[in-house]
């Protein structure tokens, strides 16, 4: 392996830590906008809608920057919107204005997802198809890590500053509210210059393009692009990474509802926000933790066996949840993060491979656009949470583990 090659996969693998660290701060500005904010559980899903709502509308736009020029334009325009959308972040806390908010997590996420659609197939082909599996689930424990030290700046910083609930003064909401909105600027800000720096850092490093890497004839061939959807496998794997991801944001956008709700009967050992936010941190942790102990097992057994079986635990997982209490319903939903954590690199994996690399490009953006399954999830799970209590919304998530189990065990072969 070259030293380009070497530079490019440590690169790339910084981008799958700061969108790691992006996605582990929105549940917790979820839970943040419900405090200071007073929005319902279902409004606050719209959060959700437009972060992964970009990255449909991007992710065809981004595939096409990544075909008509080449990975390393396509990741640095993904940085540079990135940046521009925590900035905007600035104008939405002085007006203390959801909508904004709202704005400045779309184009944050418009840079995300146009990350994400070059990140993921570009790091599958800087090496041999045979470990492909192996090399994007290492570079997504990243991923987690990112995703564990979201929560705990969020917690720490945005859910630790409440006021006195209703009995609490105007001036002493205000000022929550301002020491509040002042921490969340300082966070995205800082965010804005290291996504910066790394931005410059793939400006003036060469990164090879997947071809130079493998050889041009091993993954181009004669065929179109569009010509990926005649591949079964990929047509059905699309399907299972929209519900997969719509089972993972819904269960990150309430887990913070779910363990304030499920221990408020504990007494003294109820569990806070900032304290919930800290398990949140914790399940996180399992992610990742199940990532980087699951990765060096697909040397042994197929990657499609342990996501079936990953995924029918989970489906047992979120029964469970509906009739659990106490702490010990908070430690299952963090089972299910554990047994999530290798799900969306694994069916990417399966859903592009032994495809050809003009097909992987476009194969790719149809995969980043099925993330918007995380855009609709959240305020069908809110709508249940409001009516029928927070347990209820984790049902909606056993279809989607049980088709994704379906698809490991019959439907990903070529």
């Amino acid at each position: 392996m070259n030293k380009n090659v070497k530079i490019a996969i440590g690169l790339v693998t910084s981008l799958f830590f700061l969108w790691g660290v992006s996605y582990g701060l929105v549940d917790v500005m979820n839970k943040n906008f419900q405090n200071h904010l007073g929005i319902t559980q279902q409004n606050s899903g719209y959060l959700q809608m437009a972060y992964f709502g970009a990255y449909f509308v991007m992710a065809l736009p981004a595939g096409f920057i990544a075909s008509r020029f080449s990975y390393k334009i396509g990741i640095i325009t993904g940085l540079a919107l990135y940046a521009i959308g925590c900035l905007l972040i600035i104008p939405a806390t002085n007006m203390a204005s959801f909508s904004m908010f709202l704005f400045a997590f779309f184009v944050l996420a418009c840079g995300l997802g146009t990350l994400e659609t070059n990140a993921n197939p570009y790091m599958t082909k800087l090496g041999d198809e045979k470990n492909s599996s192996f090399r994007i689930n290492a570079a997504q424990s990243f991923n987690g890590f990112g995703q564990f030290v979201g929560p705990i700046i969020g917690g720490s910083l945005f859910l630790s500053i409440t006021h006195s609930g209703e009995n609490a003064s105007a001036a002493e909401k205000e000022q929550a509210l301002l020491d509040n909105m002042f921490n969340v600027q300082m966070v995205y800000v800082g965010i804005a210059l290291v996504v910066f720096l790394i931005l410059l850092a793939f400006v003036f490093n060469k990164i090879p393009e997947g071809n130079e890497v493998n050889g041009e004839n091993e993954f181009y061939d004669n065929s179109k692009s569009s010509d990926v959807f005649k591949h079964k496998h990929f047509n059905l794997g699309v399907l299972a990474q929209f519900l997969y991801v719509a089972a993972q944001v819904g269960a990150g956008a309430f887990f913070i509802n779910y363990a304030v709700e499920h221990t408020a009967n504990l007494g003294d050992t109820a569990l806070s926000d900032k304290e919930s936010a800290y398990f949140f941190s914790a399940a996180l942790v399992a992610f990742m933790i199940g990532r980087i102990l699951t990765t060096p097992i697909m040397k042994i057994i197929k990657a499609e066996n342990i996501l079936g079986l990953y995924s029918l635990i989970n489906v047992c997982l979120c029964v469970y949840l509906y009739f659990a209490d106490g702490m010990i319903s908070v430690y299952a939903l963090i089972l299910v993060f554990f047994f999530m954590s290798i799900s969306f690199p694994t069916i990417f994996a399966l859903a592009t491979k032994d495809l050809a690399l003009n097909q992987v490009k476009l194969g790719g953006s149809i995969l980043v656009m099925s993330i918007c399954g995380g855009a609709i999830m959240p305020t069908i799970m809110g709508a249940i949470n409001d009516t029928y209590g927070t347990g209820a919304g984790f049902l909606a998530l056993v279809p989607c583990f049980l088709y994704v189990a379906l698809y490991s065990f019959l439907w990903t072969k070529k």
